[in-house]
């Protein structure tokens, strides 16, 4: 069985994830959703496939899979030995920009927004 294995930035970002929900909604929650997040992570110990591939759903030509889970995107890739969390982004954040650099905003609002 292949061991989870976490970037810098993803543990950095599981333990803001945390925090947060501690200071919003206390420890009881931060309990509950935390356990389902690292929950999911784990399962992916008896099924590393269990994510959908970024390649096919976003078409970035990459080995990244990814799980949505309780309001986060997890991006992860299955190497030989273990199975490395890349990073973890919240649902309002653009992952596609963070993660991969690409600019996903829409031309009608770069329009709307332009002041020229």
């Amino acid at each position: 069985m292949k061991q989870i294995k976490y970037t810098p930035d993803a543990a950095d970002k599981l333990r803001a994830i945390n925090r947060g929900i501690l200071l919003q909604y206390g420890s009881q929650k931060a309990k509950i959703i935390m356990g389902k997040l690292t929950g999911t992570i784990r399962g992916l110990t008896d099924n590393e496939e269990i994510g959908s591939s970024v390649e096919e759903m976003f078409g970035v030509p990459c080995d990244y899979r990814y799980l949505f889970v309780a309001r986060n995107y997890v991006f992860y890739r299955a190497e030989e030995d273990c199975i490395r969390i890349i990073n973890i982004y919240h649902e309002r954040e653009d992952f596609m920009w963070l993660l991969f650099g690409i600019d996903t905003t829409p031309q009608e609002t770069i329009d709307y927004w332009d002041e020229d």
